[in-house]
């Protein structure tokens, strides 16, 4: 089956470090709760709010082996009062998982966005 996973973190800066390390962060702990190698991912789509701009995200998944992987980066639109500095993703996978076991990932401040399925 093919599934979809959201995920979104929260990072300190516009900065190239913070942008890796947080998207890094993110995509590591949707790959383990939801028992994934990159085998299993049909794609990534990456956005990052207007105020991100040091780096690409999808950097950080192809330094964790996402080397056969399509990925993209997309901006967010700039929603006023929205949560700033937050890179989000989408990942389609493989898996026999039921809909209802999917692990979504909301880490730091990014929590806040959807306090009903955040772990």
């Amino acid at each position: 089956m093919v599934r979809a996973i959201r995920g979104a973190i929260q990072v300190d800066a516009d900065d190239r470090d913070s942008i890796i390390s947080g998207t890094t962060e993110l995509v590591s702990a949707i790959m383990e709760r939801n028992e994934l190698t990159t085998d299993d991912v049909i794609s990534v789509v990456f956005t990052a709010t207007p105020d991100l701009t040091a780096e690409f995200p999808a950097l950080a998944a192809r330094k964790l082996g996402f080397h056969e992987v399509p990925l993209i980066c997309c901006a967010e639109i700039g929603v006023p009062g929205a949560l700033p500095r937050v890179v989000r993703l989408m990942a389609h996978v493989e898996t026999d998982r039921p809909r209802a076991q999917i692990q979504h990932v909301y880490l730091r401040g990014a929590v806040a966005l959807r306090q009903d399925i955040a772990q």
